[in-house]
């Protein structure tokens, strides 16, 4: 059974910085795309990031871009999201999903396995 827990949400005050880590359990961590969603208040579950397996290839959302970033850590089967010059609309509960293959997706319907979240919110 795979397992994803994360950690490091919290509240900061915009401009500010947190970093969001991901440790997964379960299947071969390696194997398999990482990715970051986030959910607000009233709205859809949206894309932020993703990771391939060997961290070869990234991909971010436009809203995020240049201010997020996303790394792994296989020999610690840990994800990470690293977001600077936080947004008070960066507000949000933060989920870490592992894909069912290799690749890069923002497809939400790829992700086979999901953490409960971690909330994020950004004061003005």
């Amino acid at each position: 059974q795979v397992q994803l827990a994360e950690s490091g949400g919290g509240l900061v005050q915009a401009g500010g910085s947190l970093r969001l880590s991901c440790a997964a359990s379960g299947r071969t961590f390696s194997s398999y795309a990482m990715g970051w969603f986030r959910q607000a208040p009233g709205k859809d579950r949206e894309f932020v990031a993703a990771i391939s397996w060997g961290a070869y290839s990234t991909r971010y959302a436009d809203s995020v871009k240049d201010r997020f970033t996303i790394s792994r850590d296989n020999a610690e089967n840990t994800v990470y999201l690293q977001m600077n010059s936080l947004k008070p609309e960066d507000t949000a509960v933060y989920y870490c999903a592992q894909a069912d293959s290799v690749v890069v997706t923002a497809n939400l319907n790829n992700y086979a396995y999901w953490g409960q979240g971690t909330q994020v919110t950004v004061s003005s």
